[in-house]
């Protein structure tokens, strides 16, 4: 069995970046921004296509195929954790029936580079919108989620008009893979924190010649834009959150003045999340000893990832109805490939060490609220420490809300957009 640290991607042909990126609909949009030699930037991109090598494949197969489950307790569902019946079928279905080449096609369709910045090739996808006046929005996942939580949204956001919109929605999507995560690289010293992956975000907006963007994002995405929107204000047209945290406000009586449904929604939220969070507490103080065995067993990084999609999706217990098995196989087979069970899982230690940012976010920004979000702050909480000027109680969905409610999120970001370009 070969070891599986073989190169997992090709990169595709070193770019031309005059002719590639001499775009005549982005330089109506946006002047490019310089280097600090007053070269630009744009000299530093790469096309990228994924291709993960045959042999990390075989190597897969051969250890799902050789996996140990533990002994299960009957009649608990998933009280103890991912359910080992359903594991079970997972892991056969990956190692049979899962079609990782298929996924590789249709990741491929989307316009993918690297780039540079902070000593780090950054991947992102970089969708233009055929319409010439198209606002550019930087898209930012979360653990365990990666770049590829967006793919549903990224046609109809980009393409308006060819999903029931309108030409004037239209957006310039940028979709990066975190430092760590997927196909980015990983850090190879401390301190990469959310505060430093918002310079990257800004950097790369900046590098691919924005000058005004959105930003939006949910779990850590949001977290990060959130701090994009603080250091990069100049540059932000306005803020767009899935995951609106917020701590509790200053003063002797934080409730007070919160309606009492908001307060009901947090508490039972909050008691829900009571036994979800121990992975959290686990990343944020020892995440190495925990990436050692999730890095080694492919079944044990299915059975950490899977857990999270079914804990925090507005499912009633049945993840499948919101996701499919090539869904959730597509995002655990890129940390398999990519080795980044451990790099990703440093971003809650990281941010333990560099503790919060303080601030009140200026621009404007919009807050979509899904009800079985892991956090559910009251409206007055997030008013704190934004400035807030849309506020969003969806109807239905949970924390990955652009896999499982693309169509609402695309609404409300379409609506909260439309009076800030």
């Amino acid at each position: 069995m070969r070891n599986a640290a073989t190169p997992l991607v090709v990169v595709m042909m070193a770019l031309n970046v005059a002719a590639a990126t001499a775009d005549p609909r982005t330089a109506r949009r946006s002047s490019p921004r310089s280097g600090p030699q007053g070269t630009s930037d744009r000299a530093a991109l790469v096309p990228f296509k994924i291709h993960v090598a045959d042999d990390v494949l075989r190597d897969l197969k051969a250890r799902l195929a050789q996996a140990r489950f533990p002994d299960g307790l009957d009649g608990t569902g998933w009280d103890y954790g991912t359910n080992l019946p359903y594991l079970k079928e997972l892991v056969t279905y990956w190692r049979n029936a899962f079609d990782w080449r298929a996924q590789e096609r249709r990741l491929n369709q989307f316009d993918q580079f690297k780039t540079n910045i902070d000593g780090l090739d950054i991947h992102f996808i970089h969708q233009r919108s055929k319409e010439p006046h198209a606002l550019p929005l930087v898209l930012t996942h979360g653990w365990p989620g990666s770049f590829v939580e967006f793919t549903k949204v990224i046609g109809p956001l980009t393409d308006p008009v060819k999903y029931g919109g309108h030409a004037e929605d239209a957006f310039d999507v940028v979709a990066l893979s975190l430092p760590g995560f997927g196909f980015s690289d990983k850090p190879r010293a401390p301190g990469y924190n959310p505060q430093r992956m918002a310079k990257t975000i800004a950097a790369l907006m900046a590098r691919l010649g924005y000058t005004r963007y959105g930003a939006q994002g949910g779990d850590w995405g949001g977290i990060i834009s959130r701090i994009v929107a603080l250091n990069d204000a100049s540059h932000v047209a306005g803020l767009h959150l899935n995951f609106c945290a917020a701590p509790a406000p200053p003063g002797a009586d934080p409730n007070a003045g919160v309606p009492a449904a908001e307060l009901q929604r947090m508490q039972e939220r909050n008691a829900y999340m009571e036994n979800e969070r121990g992975y959290s507490q686990i990343q944020a103080t020892k995440p190495e000893t925990v990436g050692y065995a999730l890095n080694d067993s492919p079944a044990g990084l299915a059975a950490w990832i899977v857990e999270k999609f079914h804990a925090w999706c507005d499912c009633e217990g049945n993840v499948e109805s919101r996701f499919s098995r090539d869904e959730l196989l597509t995002n655990i087979t890129i940390y398999w490939a990519t080795q980044t069970a451990a790099s990703s899982a440093r971003i809650y230690y990281e941010n333990r060490i560099a503790g919060p940012v303080p601030g009140k976010v200026a621009v404007p920004t919009a807050c979509a609220l899904f009800p079985k979000e892991i956090t559910t702050p009251p409206r007055r909480w997030v008013e704190a420490r934004y400035n807030l000027t849309r506020w969003t109680e969806m109807p239905r969905g949970g924390h990955f809300a652009a896999m499982e409610q693309p169509d609402l999120l695309v609404g409300d970001i379409r609506a909260f957009f439309r009076d800030l370009r």
